[in-house]
């Protein structure tokens, strides 16, 4: 499984896509899944950087992945600020544009765009797992 370790910058994000657009088409996930796969990881690394390290350069993603038969299984890690997403309220989808909060999708889109999504915690380690299944 290849093992990856990145800055927590917002510049280590293009890097990080590249390998999961590379992954997708290892797969043979359509241009659409491929394209879902890779934002889904972008808001989680985005959200690692954001809410885990509190900015910019306080620590490092780490990025595995690993594809079967018909699944892409890709793991983040980080040992920011533990993470509990049974905490995030989800998002009021019929509210108004106007009266949505700015901020909240991402961990809604992640669940919406990934077959199946895993937080855990422990030892100081925050592990994000995702998986797509190829159609």
């Amino acid at each position: 499984m290849p093992k990856f370790t990145f800055p927590g910058r917002y510049e280590s994000l293009a890097q990080i896509a590249s390998l999961i657009r590379q992954a997708t088409q290892e797969l043979g996930l359509s241009s659409l899944d491929s394209y879902t796969v890779e934002m889904a990881v972008d808001e989680a690394c985005t959200n690692i950087i954001e809410h885990a390290y509190g900015g910019e350069g306080q620590g490092e993603i780490e990025l595995e992945y690993r594809i079967e038969a018909d699944a892409l299984i890709i793991t983040l890690r980080d040992h920011g600020k533990p993470f509990n997403p049974q905490k995030i309220r989800p998002p009021n989808k019929k509210a108004p544009l106007k009266r949505r909060r700015n901020h909240g999708l991402g961990l809604y889109f992640i669940y919406q765009w990934m077959d199946d999504v895993r937080f855990e915690f422990g030892e100081g380690t925050n592990t994000l797992t995702m998986v797509k299944r190829k159609k």
